[in-house]
């Protein structure tokens, strides 16, 4: 990996972990050892985003999940995700996502529970650092890591997907656009997160693909979809399972080890396979530890 982008995913690490810490562009700086320009510059082009712009997102949606997981007064938890008032916190929260804190709460999510919304909460606070960052490329190569292939039974899965017909090379670029569409949408809709942002080839072709990149819900949503997003409804059945540990840019040779271990357990494919990103690169910057769930539904 560049030693830069290291750096910079090392930054967002701490930042990530520390809330209450002040993240101001000159704070930043200081920490990175780096000019103000060159920091704002260097993290636009990773993130997509302001340092300012990044750093409130990610504290909104993380606080966002708490209001609908807990019952702590509304200031507490903002002053715990790095606001300084609550006044501030509430005027913020409104203009992103479309109503007070209160309301938020008082409308609370599309399928009651203290548990789901629990697991709502947790898939919030382990996505939001690095939504736009998976699949994000590197240019160093590490020993691959022998996979334990395994078959399991799914249950039925409930999604909300972008699709997008792409070359290979643009899944990360496709990637950082849909799968914050997707999420900001769930979340400022009050639809339960049910667990780590996926990405689905429905169609894989020598010149391009189809890939649908998406977070899972607890269940279906009783609304109409808007922003290009769609429902998506896998259903129950066997599937092949491994998880790939290290960069993404070895995916490929773990596919292809799944897919001879399927021929020699005389197993044939029986649906899209698809891929849930179970680490953050914006919390583990380290990408000898990203560890990638590959799952291939099978006949």
């Amino acid at each position: 990996m560049s030693s830069r982008i290291r750096e910079l995913l090392e930054l967002l690490a701490v930042v990530n972990s520390r809330p209450g810490e002040d993240v101001s562009l000159s704070a930043l700086a200081r920490r990175a050892h780096r000019s103000r320009f060159d920091l704002h510059r260097r993290l636009r082009r990773l993130t997509g985003q302001t340092p300012k712009t990044y750093t409130t997102r990610v504290r909104l949606a993380r606080a966002a999940g708490e209001l609908v997981a807990s019952d702590r007064r509304v200031s507490a938890i903002a002053l715990d995700h790095g606001f300084g008032s609550h006044e501030v916190f509430t005027r913020t929260f409104t203009r992103r996502l479309g109503r007070s804190p209160q309301s938020y709460r008082a409308r609370g999510l599309h399928v009651t529970g203290r548990r789901i919304a629990a697991v709502h909460a947790s898939a919030v606070s382990s996505t939001a650092p690095c939504i736009g960052l998976y699949r994000i490329s590197i240019t160093e190569r590490k020993t691959a890591v022998p996979l334990d292939i395994s078959v399991r039974d799914l249950p039925t899965i409930h999604a909300l997907v972008i699709r997008r017909r792409i070359t290979r090379d643009e899944i990360a670029t496709a990637l950082a656009e849909t799968l914050p569409t997707v999420f900001g949408y769930a979340q400022q809709h009050g639809l339960a997160i049910a667990g780590p942002p996926f990405a689905r080839y429905p169609e894989v072709g020598m010149g391009s693909l189809v890939i649908e990149g998406g977070i899972t819900i607890a269940e279906p949503p009783s609304t109409a979809l808007t922003h290009g997003i769609e429902a998506l409804v896998i259903p129950p059945g066997r599937a092949v399972t491994a998880i790939h540990r290290g960069p993404y840019d070895s995916l490929t040779e773990s596919y292809q080890e799944i897919e001879k271990w399927m021929r020699d357990q005389g197993l044939s494919a029986a649906g899209a396979p698809w891929e849930t990103y179970l680490t953050d690169p914006g919390e583990r910057p380290d990408p000898a530890t990203w560890e990638t769930e590959i799952v291939q539904p099978v006949r």
